[in-house]
């Protein structure tokens, strides 16, 4: 399979024409041994409900700002550093954590992340310092990596034909996370206080643990030819992806702009939605994030029409949505209504995208899926934390107007830069069950 001309082969380690390798790896068959239909419905459906309720825990803070910044000191206008710390935790994650599933047991590293995930949500619960609660949510956002370890897991398990198919289903459980994330944490934090969620959440995660310990698919100790690549090299290889591949590169600031979008619109949402003349509460505040659940289903079917060969159609698409929906955004203060056909827009059209995103970039190295995650989901971090810490700012100093022109501009933006780089992006991607499941370095 190529991306682009005078590439290496698909299964590659090396690119000689470059001069520059990525850390000798074994073959993916080394690694696992995976039998013809990997992939089970109740297995699939434990990834979605692992990766949601990962991700989740980096999104309860987003109805909760107000709150918790008053419990712990912080003013309104630096309340987005609640999130852009746990999007901080999260890019260094994504770079010091999720590349060890190309050379690590991934099984054996997402238990690892989840039971360390549960000391970092009761770090949060017990915290007593603006200072300490920032840390712990970096050290949430850290280990919620584990969400990208589970969907290249899935992903290097799935048949090829099905692979992007299975990354929607997993996104389809993230996006659901997403959203109970928020609604859940309104109720508890309305019946019991903000910290209830936290602890809440961490008993969830010990639970899915165990189901997970049972449950997941083991893979066999890497057989190496010769010694394994160092750690620093194998982080450093993913520079030399985002150098030498085009796709994850147009990809991966795709990310950075959509994720820049939908967070200068969740981040200060809470603040105008609390406020007069709406007064609503925090249970209230966070059913506004079930508006979304169409993303779910935008997941799902992006993920299948990328398999059949319209992940460009479906970014043009999906990004022209998003761009559309700043406008029924924008007349909140007529109706709320208008805010919840913009919600639904957004996030179809942000889902749609993001699955199209991954199910090309995972068609370029499959013996690097885990890093191709990391390099992809980096520019997605970095886009969240500038969103969520700008957009607070924007909106203390010219209001919900000034917040929707910031994000139509992203919008606008993203949009444009999908049309510039067509010509960089391969028409018509190799299909995906022409692609071998488990490449070696002599495969085509």
């Amino acid at each position: 399979m190529e991306i682009r001309r005078g590439a290496a082969p698909a299964g590659a380690v090396a690119t000689a024409a470059r001069g520059r390798d990525l850390p000798s790896l074994p073959p993916a068959s080394a690694v696992r041994e995976t039998p013809p239909a990997p992939l089970g419905r109740p297995v699939l459906l434990l990834f979605a409900l692992a990766s949601g309720l990962a991700v989740a825990n980096a999104y309860y803070a987003h109805p909760l700002l107000d709150v918790m910044a008053d419990d712990l000191g912080l003013s309104h206008a630096m309340a987005g550093l609640i999130v852009a710390a746990t999007q901080i935790g999260y890019g260094l994650g994504l770079v010091l954590l999720v590349p060890l599933g190309d050379l690590l047991d991934r099984r054996r590293l997402i238990l690892a992340e989840f039971l360390l995930s549960v000391l970092a949500l009761v770090a949060v619960a017990v915290s007593t310092s603006a200072a300490m609660l920032l840390a712990a949510m970096a050290a949430v956002g850290l280990m919620a990596v584990v969400t990208q370890a589970l969907v290249a897991h899935a992903a290097g398990l799935a048949r090829p034909a099905e692979r992007g198919h299975v990354v929607g289903v997993v996104t389809g459980g993230i996006v659901l996370g997403i959203l109970l994330a928020r609604s859940v944490a309104g109720t508890l934090t309305d019946l019991s206080g903000w910290r209830t969620v936290y602890l809440a959440s961490a008993l969830l995660t010990l639970l899915v643990s165990a189901l997970l310990w049972r449950a997941l698919p083991r893979q066999h100790p890497p057989r190496r030819s010769g010694p394994a690549p160092s750690y620093p090299r194998l982080i450093g290889s993913l520079v030399t992806l985002v150098v030498e591949e085009p796709a994850l590169r147009i990809r991966a600031v795709l990310a950075l702009l959509i994720f820049a979008d939908i967070t200068t619109l969740l981040a200060p949402l809470v603040l105008p939605l609390s406020a007069p003349p709406f007064e609503l509460s925090h249970t209230q505040v966070g059913l506004f994030g079930l508006a979304g659940a169409a993303g779910a289903l935008g997941a799902v079917r992006a993920g299948r029409w990328t398999d059949r060969g319209h992940g460009q159609r479906v970014t043009g698409i999906a990004l022209g949505l998003m761009l559309l929906a700043w406008l029924p955004i924008s007349l909140l203060d007529r109706s709320l209504l208008w805010l919840v056909v913009g919600v639904v827009i957004i996030d179809f059209g942000l889902q749609a995208t993001h699955v199209a995103n991954q199910g090309l970039i995972y068609r370029v190295r499959t013996e690097a899926q885990s890093r191709l995650t990391a390099a992809y989901m980096v520019f997605y971090s970095i886009g969240s934390a500038l969103g969520s810490a700008l957009s607070t700012l924007v909106y203390a100093h010219a209001g919900w107007a000034g917040v929707c022109l910031a994000g139509a501009g992203i919008s606008l933006a993203a949009l444009l830069f999908w049309a510039l780089t067509l010509p960089a992006m391969p028409t018509s991607p190799t299909p995906a069950s022409s692609t071998p499941a488990s490449p070696t370095p002599a495969s085509t």
